[in-house]
């Protein structure tokens, strides 16, 4: 389902590469098409794994702000992707991301807070 680049396959301890969004991933549609992505997190949800992905064109950039969300399995350190097929399945991935993006704003605002004080 797709190729890893530049990831370790373990966002949470794979260093500066993902810190500064260094971490990409090619995938491989059904229909051959490649498309190359950024790594923007992998998070749990439902008791599952999952990753988000930022499409980027041939210039590096995203200007749609379109992810897209896989189930994440990372088996004697060799990532996979899946695709989500359940609508439920999809929901709950879905509210998993938006709970992670909610942090970051939060971490965000915090940390604006503590730099002015």
């Amino acid at each position: 389902m797709s190729d890893f680049e530049n990831c370790s396959g373990n966002c949470a301890s794979c260093g500066e590469d993902c810190a500064d969004g260094g971490a990409t991933i090619t995938l491989t549609l059904d229909n051959d098409e490649t498309i190359e992505c950024a790594v923007l997190t992998t998070y749990p949800a439902a008791g599952k794994e999952y990753i988000a992905l930022l499409p980027l064109d041939e210039n590096g950039e995203n200007h749609d702000g379109e992810v897209f969300i896989y189930r994440y399995r990372s088996e004697n350190g060799t990532p996979s992707l899946e695709n989500i097929e359940d609508d439920d399945e999809y929901e709950a991935a879905s509210d998993g991301f938006d709970e992670w993006l909610d942090s970051m704003e939060y971490d965000e605002l915090v940390a604006a807070d503590d730099a002015e004080a």
